[in-house]
């Protein structure tokens, strides 16, 4: 060998051994493509005057729950089976606690089934549900979110209770999840996208969708409650409501390392918050079951009230948050993660009972979480 030749392998051996010495910078994660301005669009409609704060038991619900099975369509997600359409109608029996305004409080003319004198009254609901079938035909993902809110409070200038953040935020959200994954290759998992009814008036909705399919089939609910405003922990942040019943938490923390986004435990365990929206109508039958949420819910001072707009939302935030929920359930999706299952005897049902029932009666609580 000559020289020269020596000289030029003594070259290549060392310019390889400082690539393999370099450091390797990580590649950043894309981002989900997520559309700030389908996520305005959407919101405003649901939170539009029009829809009356969208009171379960009132003809506004069911034009929101229209609005809902329009954009399902558009996004060309498939029908359940046993549905009309996307909605999946069923009856629910209320008695009526007193009248005012244009249906008594919350606009839907009732209050809790079995409270009060009148006799009960049969109303028609409607879940919206949406599917996008994945390899797995019987494991499927839930993403949710209760569309109604607490309609009229008469008494003021303004008496529509918009309901913007509570809950046409997490509506939104699953209306643009079922967009970006709709666009993205056949999932592993079925995925499921659902908004449910009368949330804020006992669960009837997420209560009759639980009957409608074998809850072990379910292998985990991301249910999304108020993710218009952020996070007490900053910017890109979202925490989950009862963390420690299931591994779920965990695997979305492990799905976001490396990018900007952060899941957390509930930071108000006092509230029981994992008990009051439509999640734990799944956890008592084993379902890891959770809601995400941003909003300080302690201090937030327009939940439940008339002043619930858009305008008091943090948009960009809550499109963030669309991205990192999206991200998050990547692996879950994908068949590569599956949370353990919630104990049903861990989630204590006179407990709930009795949170549930001061939630209903209280004035100043006519729902849930939501």
């Amino acid at each position: 060998m000559t020289a020269s030749r020596r000289a030029r392998n003594l070259c290549v051996v060392a310019a390889l051994a400082a690539l393999v010495a370099a450091p390797v910078r990580a590649i950043a994660p894309q981002l989900p493509d997520i559309d700030r301005a389908s996520v305005e669009r959407v919101i405003r409609v649901l939170a539009d005057d029009d829809m009356e704060g969208r009171s379960a038991f009132s003809p506004a619900a069911m034009r929101a729950a229209a609005f809902i099975a329009e954009e399902f369509a558009d996004i060309g997600l498939e029908q359940v089976p046993g549905s009309e359409g996307y909605l999946q109608r069923f009856t629910a029996a209320l008695r009526a606690r007193g009248r005012g305004g244009r249906g008594g409080r919350g606009g839907g003319g009732g209050g809790a089934a079995g409270g009060g004198a009148a006799p009960a009254e049969e109303y028609e609901l409607a879940n919206v549900v949406g599917m996008i079938s994945g390899n797995r035909s019987e494991e499927f993902v839930l993403f949710s979110a209760h569309y109604d809110h607490i309609g009229i409070r008469p008494g003021g200038e303004d008496m529509i209770a918009n309901g913007a953040n509570d809950n046409a935020s997490g509506t939104t959200a699953v209306i643009e999840l079922a967009r970006y994954f709709k666009g993205r290759p056949k999932p592993e998992r079925t995925l499921l996208f659902v908004a449910f009814t009368a949330e804020e008036r006992g669960g009837f909705g997420s209560r009759h969708f639980s009957e409608q399919l074998d809850p072990d089939q379910i292998v985990a609910m991301f249910n999304i409650e108020m993710i218009g405003k952020p996070a007490v922990s900053g910017p890109n942040t979202a925490w989950i409501t009862g963390f420690e019943r299931s591994s779920f938490g965990e695997i979305l923390q492990q799905a976001v390392e490396g990018t900007p986004y952060e899941f957390y435990a509930d930071p108000y365990p006092d509230q029981n918050l994992f008990l009051r929206s439509d999640n734990a109508t799944l956890a008592r039958l084993g379902v890891p079951a959770h809601t995400i949420s941003t909003t300080p819910i302690d201090v937030d001072p327009d939940y439940h009230q008339v002043t619930d707009h858009v305008e008091t939302l943090d948009l960009d935030h809550m499109t963030d948050t669309i991205r990192a929920i999206a991200m998050a359930g990547a692996t879950i999706v994908s068949g590569e993660a599956t949370p353990t299952r919630v104990d049903p005897d861990s989630v204590r049902r006179r407990q709930d009972a009795s949170v549930l029932l001061k939630l209903i009666l209280s004035p100043e609580f006519e729902g849930r979480l939501g």
